[in-house]
């Protein structure tokens, strides 16, 4: 028995972690300062990942002879199209005294189980934050655990041939937890009524007031120069964590935390949405599903490759690597960010028995948007 398998066996599994510590270890990882869960820069993101499947969208079309509509010159990006339509559609939408997120995260694992291997998503937190138009108005968040589930259907005739357990041991990261199909009551911050609010937008390293939002540009290269370029400071040194903005999946990562958590006026949403797709290595893939069933259209991005070893005594079966892309889904009537979400792109690892597609894990925005009524969290849980 290695030092490492006895210390575990001696201190039992640990518990899973709470919203604190993910925010810390998400600091610690980034190199950000960690901030109170109240500022919406709670987060500690577990990636990305959506089902895509190919793109629709009017475009001009000459008539031919016939009648019929010429098709389209090959130098259209139909997907691109619908992104940037979703965009003028947001920056259409109407505003109110009150701005509010509800989001679900949740992250996709294999339960080994004699009667077949079935997937489930563990680490399932529901948060709902708001926070006011003006100055003095507050913020507030709210924050609950909800039950564990199988991914899909077959996953779940799996997971009832397996006797519907209702805990799930996995393994995750570097060490066992167990998830359970619990929901806990909602765990909240009282309003915030400091002057104006505060907004970190975490990647960038940047840190917006109430003001700063309602101020920012509408134009997409100023918007991509402020959150897309890595900031340099005055002695010439890189910013070592804002070195990764160079690369799409971070510029994705980014524009979803902004979209997710700002109250951006409904042009700067749009706006980023435009500096996005503009952004190379950034494309689009058309019409994509969410885990809520919802269809948009989606910008996506080439991921790294993941890569799984035994150092922190993961176990066989979890060894690997694998390939994902993440994506960017958003609603074609209102231009609303859908999902954040990563796929698999190519099997290994923990997931070699899955297809190409299979969610790997997700970022959901339930509901978003303005109304002039204080928010409330929803009673019922998403799934």
């Amino acid at each position: 028995m290695d030092e490492l398998q006895a210390i575990r066996e001696a201190y039992g599994e640990p518990e899973p972690p709470t919203l604190r510590e993910m925010t810390e270890a998400r600091a610690r990882v980034t190199g950000e300062p960690p901030r109170r869960r109240v500022r919406l820069g709670w987060r500690f993101r577990i990636g990305l990942g959506a089902v895509a499947a190919g793109a629709a969208v009017a475009v001009a079309a000459t008539v031919t002879g016939t009648g019929a509509p010429a098709p389209p010159p090959a130098t259209v990006d139909l997907g691109r199209e619908a992104v940037l339509a979703a965009a003028a559609k947001a920056a259409a939408q109407p505003v109110g005294k009150y701005w509010y997120s509800d989001q679900v995260s949740g992250q996709s694992y294999i339960v080994r189980a004699g009667t077949g291997d079935y997937a489930i998503v563990g680490a399932h937190i529901e948060m709902f934050g708001w926070t006011g138009a003006e100055p003095g108005m507050g913020q507030a968040l709210h924050a609950r655990d909800i039950p564990a589930r199988p991914l899909t259907e077959r996953d779940a005739e799996l997971w009832r041939k397996a006797g519907s357990p209702s805990k799930f041991r996995v393994w995750s990261n570097d060490h066992y937890s167990t998830y359970d199909r619990s929901t806990s009551k909602w765990d909240s911050d009282a309003p915030d009524a400091r002057a104006g609010g505060r907004f970190f937008v975490q990647g960038t390293g940047r840190e917006l007031t109430l003001d700063e939002v309602r101020r920012l540009p509408e134009d997409p290269a100023a918007l991509a120069e402020m959150f897309f370029t890595p900031r340099v400071p005055k002695d010439g040194a890189r910013v070592g964590p804002l070195n990764r903005l160079g690369t799409p999946g971070a510029k994705l990562g980014v524009t979803a935390r902004l979209l997710e958590d700002v109250p951006l006026p409904p042009r700067v949403r749009a706006g980023l949405m435009r500096a996005l797709a503009a952004q190379p290595g950034v494309r689009s893939v058309g019409a994509a599903t969410d885990p809520l069933g919802r269809t948009g259209v989606a910008l996506v991005a080439d991921d790294a490759p993941s890569t799984v070893d035994g150092t922190y005594g993961a176990p066989p079966e979890e060894r690997g690597t694998y390939r994902s892309r993440s994506e960017l889904l958003f609603d074609r009537a209102t231009g609303e960010l859908l999902a954040e979400q990563r796929v698999l792109t190519e099997p290994g690892g923990a997931y070699r028995d899955r297809e190409p597609g299979f969610v790997i894990d997700y970022w959901i925005v339930r509901a978003s948007g303005w109304t002039d009524a204080k928010p409330k969290p929803p009673a019922e849980p998403p799934f």
